[in-house]
């Protein structure tokens, strides 16, 4: 019998931290987290992160450790959500994988092998003046195949592409090798009007809490714009308002907005699994149900 692992993910704003807490309070599991923002130290409120008070003493791990300042990448999470799944296993207790990132997800649970191929800082320099299209044309040139299944709003995601196609000659297939563990793969969604209503007040909140301040912050420690921006829509338009480029307004619709495509384009990424088993949240569930 493989060891069993339990993986949470789906759209933004659908409760998968807190259904990953009471899950991991019934079986004696532990939680690692599998979001690209969240590694991050000094992404509380934009990212979303789970606070102590809502772990509620369940161990997590893989969160706020990463400097903002060093692109983390998937192959680096890889190797310390391999390594924490192994230590939780030896406590004798059940990892539980929770996130929204998909190709972090499918790194582990695949199995992933990465190709290896150091960053190109001219390249990539020359890359970040380009739009997400332009970089999007480019990479389809380069490899079709790759094209395909990439998110083609994701800057950071197609330059890699394009520098590893680049070094390589094209962007390599990806390789799978069997896993050594079982895992139980649960997806939480929404219909779009309830999706749409948990993001506007969940983005509500982000700027009630004090997400601007925390785009403040950011800039303070030293990060650039240019940084900031990389994070996602909960730190761009806070930052153009901060730069008097956009007013309130704007910032609270375009963040909202932001988080709602960016919700439809997880779920294109998850629905390619058959063996995730999906739970609608706008309805009532079962826990028992799901385990």
């Amino acid at each position: 019998m493989k060891p069993k692992v339990i993986v949470i993910l789906g759209q933004t704003a659908t409760g998968k931290s807190g259904l990953a807490v009471k899950i991991a309070k019934q079986i004696n599991g532990e939680i690692i987290s599998a979001d690209s923002r969240q590694i991050y130290k000094g992404l509380e409120i934009g990212s979303g992160k789970v606070t102590e008070r809502e772990m509620k003493g369940v161990p997590h791990h893989l969160l706020d450790f990463a400097n903002p300042k060093k692109k983390f990448t998937v192959a680096q999470y890889k190797i310390l959500a391999d390594k924490k799944i192994k230590e939780i296993l030896s406590r004798g207790k059940t990892p539980i994988i929770c996130g929204g990132t998909g190709f972090y997800i499918d790194a582990v649970v695949n199995n992933i092998i990465l190709p290896k191929v150091k960053p190109n800082q001219k390249l990539r320099k020359e890359l970040n003046k380009k739009t997400d299209i332009e970089l999007f044309k480019i990479l389809k040139k380069l490899d079709s195949v790759r094209a395909k299944n990439i998110d083609a709003k994701n800057k950071v995601r197609l330059i890699r592409a394009i520098e590893i196609a680049q070094a390589l000659g094209n962007v390599p297939k990806i390789k799978k090798s069997p896993s050594q563990y079982e895992f139980t793969k649960i997806g939480l969604y929404a219909p779009n009007d309830f999706l749409e209503k948990n993001i506007t007040k969940r983005i509500k909140k982000m700027f009630k809490d004090g997400l601007v301040n925390e785009v403040k912050k950011l800039k303070k420690s030293g990060l650039s714009d240019k940084r900031i921006t990389e994070f996602g829509f909960e730190y761009l338009y806070p930052l153009l308002f901060i730069n008097k480029k956009i007013t309130e307004k704007e910032m609270l619709e375009r963040t909202i907005l932001g988080n709602t495509q960016y919700a439809k384009r997880q779920m294109t990424w998850f629905k390619r699994d058959s063996e995730i088993k999906w739970i609608d949240v706008s309805e009532p569930y079962s826990i028992e149900k799901i385990k």
